[in-house]
């Protein structure tokens, strides 16, 4: 019995996680230097959730920032979280949306794969993370 349940909530989880579809995901490599960089890519989910935060061990510091004119100037600012509507695509791209590094252990090299987590919550609440692989160009 105690293997049923511990099957259908990993079995739960996995099926949350299966929920945000993640394209075409990559992070902008950096010089020696530079302490912080942004990563992108698209994010579908299946049902309306929001992403919460991110994590990555590249960087001491990960979080969601959006970009927007503000009386005539371009400003980015973190946000608290990030909706997906359910079925529509949103993309984390130069200029917008996008997940910012901060703080680079060291500096990310085109061709490398930097691992990310984004940790998304449902309408119940529930967290679930999804581990993506960025690759730097």
């Amino acid at each position: 019995m105690r293997r049923l349940l511990i099957a259908s909530a990993l079995s739960a989880v996995f099926a949350a996680q299966a929920q945000v579809k993640v394209d075409d995901p990559w992070v902008r490599a950096t010089v020696a230097p530079q302490k912080a960089t942004g990563a992108f890519m698209q994010l579908t989910s299946a049902k309306a959730v929001k992403v919460v935060a991110a994590s990555s061990p590249a960087a001491a510091m990960v979080e969601i920032h959006e970009m927007k004119m503000d009386d005539g100037v371009m400003k980015m600012r973190a946000v608290e979280a990030l909706p997906l509507p359910a079925g529509q695509a949103v993309a984390l791209k130069p200029g917008s949306y996008h997940v910012m590094l901060m703080g680079l252990k060291a500096p990310i090299k085109a061709g490398e794969t930097v691992p990310l987590t984004l940790t998304v919550e449902g309408e119940d609440k529930q967290r679930t993370t999804v581990e993506i692989k960025a690759t730097a160009r």
